[in-house]
């Protein structure tokens, strides 16, 4: 039988300057995309990651209001659309198949704001689209954009994002977010004991104590 050597850890950690610079860049390309309106707009193909900007003058949020107001440098949330297989076998998507994933995954994200009354005309997006074999890029540079900005969507009212479990996956608990906005039908019906509106609210003031301006 073969012998093992010595556990090292250093021969087990991956280091590369180069990947750091690649992740920098792409996420100052993102930051300089356009910023649009989530609705109407104008179908397009693709798949990739995306911001959502809040500019409107819902009280709970109104720090986002101000801090938004003259340019979008706050998300309040930042998601991603996978090309189909993505997951299952990491298959590159094809300009030429002509999917619209992120599209799609925004037109989602509007029908939830419908659902909820929150209005999408004060909701804006940028986005930036990986083709071919950089779509194998988009879960790293969602995770940047994330641990960057730390939209409050993403991390302490989580669930916006959120899709029908389906039937029979229904005992789970509602999300922090259908508690603060109800009205999507499938958070109806989940059945588990979810958080009360009170102490979400007390989470959401302390992260908006915290938040700064981002120049």
């Amino acid at each position: 039988m073969m012998q093992h050597e010595a556990f090292d850890r250093t021969k087990h950690v991956y280091n590369n300057e180069a990947f750091d610079e690649l992740v920098k860049d792409a996420v100052r390309f993102f930051h300089g995309t356009p910023v649009r309106p989530i609705s109407p707009m104008t179908k397009f193909s693709g798949s990739g990651v995306y911001a959502l900007y809040y500019a409107g003058k819902l009280p709970m949020y109104s720090k986002y209001f101000n801090l938004n107001r003259l340019a979008y440098n706050h998300p309040i949330y930042v998601g991603k659309a996978v090309p189909s297989g993505w997951r299952q076998a990491r298959i590159h998507n094809n300009p030429s198949s002509r999917t619209h994933e992120l599209f799609t995954r925004l037109k989602e994200h509007s029908r939830s704001l419908e659902q909820v009354s929150l209005s999408v005309d004060d909701f804006s997006c940028r986005f930036m689209i990986f083709e071919e074999q950089t779509s194998d890029m988009i879960g790293t540079i969602e995770a940047a954009l994330i641990k960057l900005h730390k939209p409050l969507w993403n991390t302490v009212l989580d669930g916006f994002g959120n899709h029908d479990p389906g039937k029979g996956r229904y005992k789970q608990a509602k999300s922090d977010w259908d508690v603060i906005h109800p009205g999507r039908g499938f958070a109806a019906n989940c059945q588990g004991i979810f958080r009360s509106r009170d102490d979400i609210m007390k989470d959401i003031e302390q992260f908006f104590g915290s938040l700064e301006p981002r120049l």
